[in-house]
């Protein structure tokens, strides 16, 4: 390369100058000097001015990639926050869930409750005057029984007893029925 040939001019240059003496400095001609320099200036290769290019460019770059990675941290701790948030909403919303399935079963139990406690009393209250019209009938029926009996005999007494065992049933049933209710 022409420009290390002009580099080793320049040295001998320097070297062939002629020293002041009790210093280590020497004198040189000033243009010769500048002439060659901008020798070297005309031919440094384009790659060295490239190189000087691509340096600046890297440092761009860098800046702009220190940038961008600020930004992408940024907007993670961003997202991390939000879902961190969305994370709280989403537990706030399981426990209420939970608590108002909870207070629906609680509901659901005390209206069951409420409705077997009526129905065993509407049972009740059917039995009673069940009993109280078996009660009177009975007493009818054995009046009217003894009337009869002395005119007509033995056949009412089969029609009062499969009556009574009738009635009978029928209460037995009620009784039953409340019994499953509890």
């Amino acid at each position: 390369m022409e420009i290390f040939t002009l580099l080793e001019t320049l040295e001998d240059i320097v070297e062939r100058s002629k020293s002041i003496p009790f210093t280590n400095k020497g004198i040189v001609e000033k243009d010769e000097l500048l002439d060659i320099i901008k020798e070297i200036r005309l031919k440094l290769p384009d790659d060295l001015k490239q190189a000087k290019w691509v340096r600046e460019e890297r440092e761009r770059i860098l800046q702009e990639a220190h940038k961008e990675a600020d930004d992408i941290v940024k907007e993670a701790e961003n997202r991390i926050i939000a879902m961190i948030d969305e994370h709280e909403i989403t537990k706030k919303a399981y426990e209420q869930k939970a608590q108002i399935i909870e207070t629906a079963n609680e509901m659901s139990r005390e209206i069951t409750k409420g409705t077997k406690m009526y129905a065993d009393k509407i049972l009740e209250n059917v039995e009673s005057v069940l009993q109280n019209s078996l009660t009177t009938m009975k007493d009818t029926i054995d009046q009217n029984m003894k009337n009869m009996q002395e005119s007509i005999g033995g056949t009412l007494g089969e029609v009062q007893n499969n009556f009574e065992k009738t009635v009978e049933n029928v209460v037995k049933t009620v009784q039953e029925n409340r019994k499953e209710l509890k």
